[in-house]
């Protein structure tokens, strides 16, 4: 499978969403990356169901929707029906994580685990075979801009392991301090996808920016 780039809209510039969703579309970016925050599970507030509701009518890429909030599984289908297609929640605010992986599948989405960088990959040997994708938290969850966490490396050759092991076909993506400095390592470790924001929406160009990240990832 070809490994990708997914714009985090959390570091969009929210006065011009409409055309910075554009600016996604337009570029070589496989998924639009949106982060929900509830101010509970993680210590800030982002957007929610209306806003996702409304990149939807713009988005021409598949809405890749992280929940960062606690009780996921009540929100499912709300998500679902406001266009996301891809739908990760967090291995730490999941109780019954199997059965809440089996719901966002039945809703027809891809069901992705986030995972954050103080929780081992031994936790997901029970649940890998049911997960699409695993979100692996390159920095803390919260807020966009924070510096790379270096073990994520690591990490990315144990989850690879564990995915062979287990005969899964989850992908890997990762979330936090992406950048052109550590995009092609991610990938050659095993990572699949790579969520960029501020490294994206603060550059000068941002569609240049894609497109260079994109490729040096091929």
């Amino acid at each position: 499978m070809k490994k990708f780039i997914a714009p985090s809209v959390l570091a969009a510039d929210f006065a011009n969403l409409q055309r910075d969703i554009e600016m996604i579309n337009n570029s070589e970016a496989g998924w639009a990356h949106i982060d929900i925050m509830d101010g509970v599970f993680v210590p800030n507030i982002s957007f929610g169901l209306p806003v996702t509701e409304a990149i939807n009518k713009h988005s021409k890429k598949p809405l890749d929707v992280h929940l960062m909030i606690v009780q996921p599984e009540r929100y499912l289908e709300a998500f679902k029906k406001a266009g996301a297609e891809v739908l990760s929640v967090h291995i730490e605010a999941c109780p019954h994580l199997h059965r809440t992986l089996q719901q966002i599948r039945e809703l027809g989405c891809k069901a992705g685990i986030a995972v954050n960088p103080h929780t081992p990959i031994s936790a997901l040997e029970e649940v890998i075979a049911d997960a699409d994708m695993v979100c692996l938290m390159s920095v803390n969850p919260g807020f966009g801009g924070q510096k790379f966490i270096e073990n994520t490396y690591s990490k990315i050759s144990r989850l690879k392991d564990l995915i062979i092991q287990k005969n899964s076909s989850a992908l890997i993506e990762i979330d936090g301090g992406v950048n052109a400095q550590n995009a092609r390592k991610l990938t050659d470790l095993g990572a699949d996808v790579l969520v960029a924001g501020s490294f994206v929406f603060n550059s000068p160009d941002p569609l240049k920016t894609i497109a260079e990240l994109q490729r040096s990832i091929q």
